[in-house]
């Protein structure tokens, strides 16, 4: 009665809090270890032969460690309510969640994994291998692989593989253009300017980041361009605008004023020389007799 209402209280529990952290399955036969983490029996005792040529075990998730080995004894009430999870449908969900964990047709897998293979998280470009999160520990964990490349789950790691040489291609040939090992400039590549992988990569970045900038110069530079055009067009709009406002107010002038101004442009005083003539003219008229 105990475990139905506990199993009903927890009925909305992660079916991950049930299962086993190294063949994320439901335990089976679980046992539970000094630092508190539960195993199936046979998932940890197979994991804690392997450490056995230490003598030191320890915990796969909390890296907890323990001398001397300890004894594994199953725990009855945990082994309990893993079978209720079982006949409540939960054996189910686990199942689910496994499945979602399993590498599909797009995904890369894991090539340490036997029978069902796991999603990789990392390739190694050294080990030229892909691991899921379990086999990828000793990466982290040993010396020995300090050293060792991890990328992003890649399919084809082969293709980094030189086939003339069957090594890993980590330099660059500039005179081919193309990656190559370090035995090519021995025979096939000999005399070519050839520099490391790396290198050919920081310099490509370094172009990629200078023709990024002169783009995004470029792009400045055209936007003031089109500033300046705005502001001239805004000019010419001024002036328009005047120009109109004036025609308007002449438009709008008496006709008086407008025949006055057309015949003070057409009929101009007289000059100087014109005056004397008329003066004259009037002299002569004045001598001579009338008839």
């Amino acid at each position: 009665m105990f475990l139905d209402a506990l199993i009903e209280q927890n009925n909305q529990l992660d079916p991950e809090t049930f299962s086993c952290s190294i063949c994320l399955d439901l335990l089976k036969d679980p046992v539970a270890i000094p630092c508190g983490h539960s195993y199936c029996m046979k998932c940890i005792k197979t994991q804690w032969d392997e450490e056995d040529q230490k003598g030191i075990h320890s915990c796969p998730q909390c890296r907890e460690t323990f001398t001397p080995r300890p004894v594994l004894k199953k725990n009855t009430m945990l082994a309990a309510l893993v079978e209720q999870l079982k006949k409540t449908g939960l054996q189910a969900a686990a199942a689910a969640a496994a499945d979602h964990c399993y590498a599909g047709p797009e995904d890369v897998a894991c090539d340490f994994c036997t029978g069902g293979k796991l999603k990789a998280i990392k390739s190694c470009l050294v080990c030229l291998v892909s691991y899921c999160e379990n086999h990828l520990q000793p990466h982290y964990d040993s010396a020995a692989f300090k050293k060792h490349k991890l990328v992003e789950p890649t399919k084809n790691l082969q293709e980094n593989i030189c086939s003339r040489h069957d090594e890993v291609m980590k330099m660059f040939c500039r005179t081919d253009q193309k990656f190559i090992c370090y035995l090519c400039p021995v025979d096939e590549h000999k005399g070519h300017d050839t520099v490391s992988a790396a290198t050919e990569r920081t310099e490509r970045q370094r172009e990629l980041e200078e023709r990024r900038g002169n783009i995004q110069q470029r792009i400045q530079d055209r936007e003031e361009d089109v500033k300046l055009l705005q502001q001239e067009v805004e000019l010419l709009a001024d002036a328009g605008s005047l120009f109109i406002r004036e025609a308007s107010e002449q438009l709008r002038e008496p006709k008086g004023d407008l025949w006055r101004r057309s015949v003070s442009r057409s009929n101009p005083p007289p000059t100087g020389r014109q005056t004397c003539t008329h003066n004259n003219t009037e002299d002569m008229r004045n001598i001579l007799p009338v008839a």
